[in-house]
C-alpha cells in the first residue's frame, strides 16, 4: 500500500510498538504538528520517521540524505509551550519504505510503502524468540552484577515481532546496527541478529569487566 505522508528525519532510528518522547522546535516541524492536530481522528495523526544518513536535524546545514526504511508513528500526546515548541509523545505502528520526497510545502512530504513483516513458512518464531530473550537476561544479569545494581528491569514483550523490535530499540546500538535491524526482512533474521549484537557485548564485558561496552536505553514498549 502507497500513501503520502509527512516525514520527520531524526537522528535516530524508530520500531513499531515503541514509544518516543519529541521535543519540537524548528519551524517546519511545529508546522507538522499544527497539520496533526488539525486531523480531528487522533488515530489518523500519523507521519514517518526516517533517519538520517548525512546531516543534522537542526542547523544550517540541515539534512543531505536520509535512509530510505523508517517508521510510521502516531503521534498519542502534545504539550504546547507558549514560545510555539512542543513536547509530543510518538508510538510506532509500523515500517515504511520512502520512495519520494517533496520538499517544497511548509514541511517534508514523502511517497511511502507500508512494508509488513515477512515470516517464513516453518520457522518456529517462539523459539526463536525464546532464545533471545533468554540471551537478553543473561545480558541483563550480567550488567546488573557489574552495576552494582538491578537495570532493565521493564516489562518486554514476548510477541517474536514486537520483542526483536523492543530490544533493537532497548539496546543501546550504532544507529547503523539499529537500520539494518529496521531493514530485517523478518522477525526470525531480527532475533538472530540480535543475539549476535547481545553475545558479543557479553564477550566484552568479560575482556573489560569494569567497563562494560553497551548501556541500554529505557524505552518504554506499547502494544498499540
Amino acid at each position: 500500500m502507497r500513501e503520502q505522508l509527512p516525514i520527520f528525519p531524526l537522528n535516530t532510528v524508530m520500531f513499531p510498538g515503541v514509544t518516543v518522547p519529541l521535543h519540537v522546535f524548528e519551524d517546519r516541524y511545529r508546522a507538522l504538528v499544527h497539520h496533526l492536530l488539525a486531523i480531528p481522528d487522533k488515530s489518523l495523526r500519523l507521519f514517518g520517521v526516517v533517519a538520517i544518513r548525512e546531516g543534522y536535524e537542526v542547523g544550517a546545514h540541515g539534512v543531505h540524505s536520509v535512509h530510505r526504511v523508517g517508521c510510521v508513528v502516531q503521534m498519542v500526546s502534545v504539550e504546547p509551550y507558549e514560545d510555539g515548541r512542543f513536547d509530543i509523545e510518538v508510538v510506532g505502528r509500523h515500517r515504511l519504505r520512502l520512495d519520494g520526497l517533496d520538499t517544497s510545502g511548509e514541511f517534508l512530504v514523502g511517497d511511502v510503502e507500508v512494508l509488513t513483516e515477512r515470516t517464513p513458512k516453518g520457522t518456529d518464531a517462539t523459539h526463536e524468540a525464546e532464545r533471545t530473550f533468554a540471551t537478553f537476561e543473561e545480558y541483563r544479569r550480567r550488567l546488573s552484577q557489574l552495576r552494582g545494581g538491578d537495570v532493565l528491569d521493564g516489562d518486554l514483550p514476548r510477541d517474536p515481532e514486537f520483542l526483536s523490535y523492543s530490544l533493537s530499540a532497548t539496546c543501546l546500538l550504532t544507529l547503523t546496527e539499529r537500520q539494518e535491524l529496521l531493514e530485517a526482512d523478518t522477525p526470525l533474521e531480527r532475533l538472530v541478529m540480535l543475539r549476535h549484537a547481545l553475545r558479543e557485548e557479553m564477550r566484552a564485558m568479560r575482556a573489560i569487566p569494569s567497563l562494560p561496552a553497551t548501556e541500554v536505553a529505557r524505552t518504554r514498549w506499547s502494544p498499540n
